[in-house]
């Protein structure tokens, strides 16, 4: 395909499909905040009465997990470096099997509702307070480069007004998550994760079109060295290897499904423990679908562009510009599908960000605010749905403006925090006379090495294969 130095603009109908989608989730918003009048307690707002089922939390917790980053930055990853990405798939399953096995029966049993109440159990308050506040900061960093990153590199591409789509979506956010409570996070994020594969698969099935079909896109793939699964190098130095990926990724999301507020919060809102665990092992396969369409959409951007990048020719100024790019290369002359595709990628910043703030809520009132004062149950309850209004994040516009790779800054922050508290459950799970000193010692000492880990040179990944170069 011919390579187009001029790329497309949002029109009505593009504007109008973002606008519906908004408007739905404002409705799901709305409607529960209609039928759940009788929600007078803050664990029934937080936790849904625990009444929910597996399949739509299984779909709320693939929705949260991949977020817009996923939609934009994962195709950007598989195109420089390769579909080795897709080997993540492999490490869902352990993450699954832990998650549902070993933590989800210790902290369903306890009746809990928020993930640090166990350190108080286990240790003492003070342990407690530390990972509620670690888990703060980290959700707040977190949550901000997931709205204001996607925003900055849909804006620069599609010229889609940047502080318009990133109120608005802060907007009718706050609004769902603090009429609706939990379930309406959860069926919001039903209706989110049909759209973020609706604008994935119109993206695919145009550019298949174009390259001649699926085969020819594979073919381009492995001329191009991007079908690079099997690499067995043990070095922990390189950036994706089978071994860097499949346990290093186990630890990673394990810290994620495991631990993490947002995501606990939901599977123990299941009724029972057997619909608890359901709802683990259905979403492993929304994460293979989201993952397999992401790694897809990849190949086709390299097929696409395989002979003149747009990054290396100056047309984008930054990798993760690479998918709007393209969907507005080749989808300008179908109004509507850019529109479709930009909603999805807010599809996924929606069911982050709604998941973090309801999580935020959570633990300010159950960890901070319960423990020190004597406010009656409709009080929290009101509370907790006034928090939700003040837990939109900051925004870094200094330092996202510069950044080149979205689906690395945001690991960074999921893994500065994580993985020292991913540790420290381990221990509290594994030895019963840990003391709480060793425990806060554990958080110190993994701190201070996420910190002074910094990160590695980047690979330089060829377009083409010299091989494929010399022979044409």
């Amino acid at each position: 395909m011919a390579f187009s130095p001029v790329i497309g603009s949002f029109v009505a109908a593009d504007y109008a499909v973002f606008a519906l989608m908004l408007l739905v989730s404002a409705a799901i918003g709305v409607y529960y905040a209609i039928v759940g009048r009788g929600q007078s307690s803050s664990r029934e707002f937080l936790m849904g009465g625990q009444s929910m089922t597996a399949v739509p939390v299984a779909l709320s917790l693939t929705a949260s997990f991949m977020s817009a980053i996923t939609v934009l930055a994962t195709p950007a990853e598989v195109y420089r470096y390769g579909a080795s990405y897709g080997l993540f798939s492999l490490s869902y399953v352990l993450v699954v099997v832990v998650s549902s096995e070993v933590f989800l029966p210790v902290f369903y049993r306890l009746g809990i509702t928020s993930t640090y109440e166990y350190l108080e159990i286990r240790f003492n308050r003070a342990t407690r307070l530390l990972g509620t506040v670690m888990f703060i900061v980290q959700t707040m960093l977190y949550t901000g480069i997931v709205i204001y990153a996607p925003a900055l590199a849909l804006n620069q591409v599609t010229g889609m007004d940047l502080w318009g789509a990133v109120i608005s979506t802060g907007v009718v956010c706050t609004f769902y998550c603090a009429m609706g409570g939990l379930k309406a996070v959860v069926w919001t994020d039903v209706f989110q994760v049909g759209i973020m594969v609706a604008g994935f698969l119109s993206v695919i099935i145009r550019a298949v079109v174009l390259q001649g079909g699926v085969s020819n896109i594979l073919n381009h793939a492995e001329l191009g060295g991007r079908l690079n699964f099997w690499d067995f190098d043990a070095s922990p130095l390189r950036r994706y290897t089978f071994w860097t990926i499949t346990f290093g990724g186990t630890f990673v999301w394990t810290s994620i499904y495991g631990i993490n507020q947002a995501q606990v919060q939901r599977y123990i809102s299941c009724k029972s423990m057997t619909h608890a665990k359901m709802s683990l092992y259905i979403n492993l396969l929304g994460l293979w679908i989201i993952m397999l369409c992401s790694v897809f959409a990849g190949l086709c951007l390299y097929s696409v562009y395989k002979h003149c990048d747009p990054w290396t020719a100056g047309t984008v100024s930054a990798a993760d510009q690479l998918m709007p790019y393209m969907v507005m290369d080749i989808l300008r002359d179908y109004p509507g599908l850019p529109g479709l595709f930009v909603a999805a990628a807010y599809s996924g910043t929606l069911s982050t960000v709604s998941s973090s703030v309801n999580a935020l809520a959570a633990v300010t009132i159950e960890d901070l605010i319960k423990p020190y004062t004597h406010m009656t149950e409709k009080h929290l309850s009101w509370t907790s749905k006034g928090l939700r209004a003040q837990f939109y994040p900051p925004l870094p516009e200094q330092t996202l403006n510069n950044i080149c790779n979205v689906i690395t800054v945001g690991c960074h922050y999921v893994c500065l925090l994580c993985r020292p508290f991913l540790a420290d459950n381990w221990y509290s799970l594994s030895y019963l006379y840990f003391s709480p000193i060793g425990t806060l010692t554990t958080l110190a000492v993994g701190l201070v090495v996420s910190l002074l880990s910094g990160t590695l040179p980047q690979m330089v990944v060829l377009l083409l294969t010299i091989l494929h170069v010399v022979s044409n």
